[in-house]
């Protein structure tokens, strides 16, 4: 058995920036376990594995493994995987067309490959699950300590801190400026400490910037998850689509929301994420998260390292 993988770089058109990625092909024989380890090893936020689809209609099964867990959704393993198969140009004997979509833990996600001249470069998919607010109080000065913030920080005036999600939890928190979100340091011990923060283990900071124009149309963010082994992410596609979610139950009539939000920029691997969510008299109905992708290595895993976590197999 021979199990090839590519990583790459993901919301970002720039090599070593964004948000790293490994995805892996031919893993049909392993275990959970071999796939968790797998993904130890690789100590990227996360490692993707493309399996055959149960149902023939859709693209693949994909399996979603952080270094500590199996996620049921998360953005930029989508952006990422949806890209490597688009330049590969098939999977199980089908053609890579527009459009792909993938069965996973949390639902369908249907991906659009964005081209240029012919060319993929770039992937947006669509959440599994519609937005919604988990009914759990978070206190802000908890939020605050947790990135070493004064409670000053947190712009109640915006909103309280909430859990939003489409597929994956996050609480999110509006910061009162930029400094305040260069300022930011996660700390573990609050976060393991901190009743409401430690039940859900990651928290997207977030302020807005205003172009020449004036427009508030860009969002600067960083998310901190030490507790998921994740003490900052370059780049939260899950994170940035619940924030979307979020910010479009506060829209009136009828429109789409649009966003650049911008990650990463922190921690020296800056990451652009474009937002999308389409909502109707304060309701979400959709969110998209799309952003370009780089390719870096391609290689196989030693089959004497994987021989011993085949399914029914012994270390």
């Amino acid at each position: 058995m021979i199990l090839a993988y590519e990583t790459v770089d993901v919301f970002t058109d720039t090599a070593f920036g964004g948000n790293p990625l490994a995805v892996v092909f031919g893993a049909e024989a392993l275990s959970t376990e071999a796939m968790q380890a797998i993904a130890r090893e690789f100590n990227y936020s996360e490692t993707t594995f493309v399996l055959p689809p149960k149902d023939p209609a859709h693209t693949a099964q994909v399996r979603i493994f952080s270094t500590k867990r199996e996620m049921p959704f998360a953005g930029h393993p989508n952006v990422g995987t949806a890209m490597v198969l688009a330049w590969r140009g098939e999977v199980f004997g089908k053609e890579i067309g527009e459009r792909v979509l993938f069965e996973e833990k949390a639902g369908l996600v249907p991906i659009r490959i964005d081209s240029r001249d012919g060319k993929p470069v770039g992937a947006t998919f669509t959440a599994p699950q519609p937005f919604e607010i988990i009914p759990m109080e978070i206190e802000a000065a908890e939020v605050a300590a947790c990135a070493g913030l004064p409670i000053e920080a947190i712009d109640t005036r915006q909103h309280a801190p909430v859990i939003g999600s489409v597929g994956l939890p996050f609480i999110l928190a509006p910061l009162t400026s930029a400094d305040a979100l260069r300022a930011a340091r996660p700390d573990r011990a609050a976060f393991q400490t901190s009743p409401g923060v430690s039940a859900n283990g990651a928290i997207l900071f977030y302020t807005r910037e205003r172009d020449e124009e004036g427009e508030t149309d860009t969002l600067r963010c960083r998310m901190f998850a030490p507790v998921r082994n994740v003490a900052e992410d370059p780049a939260t596609g899950s994170a940035c689509a619940a924030l979307m979610g979020f910010l479009a139950t506060r829209e009136t009539a009828t429109g789409t929301l649009r966003h650049r939000l911008h990650q990463g920029v922190e921690m020296g691997r800056p990451s652009l994420l474009i937002g999308e969510a389409d909502y109707r008299d304060g309701a979400c109905e959709a969110v998209r998260i799309g952003g370009a992708c780089v390719p870096i290595t391609r290689g196989t895993l030693a089959a004497d390292c994987v021989k011993p976590v085949f399914k029914g197999e012994t270390s």
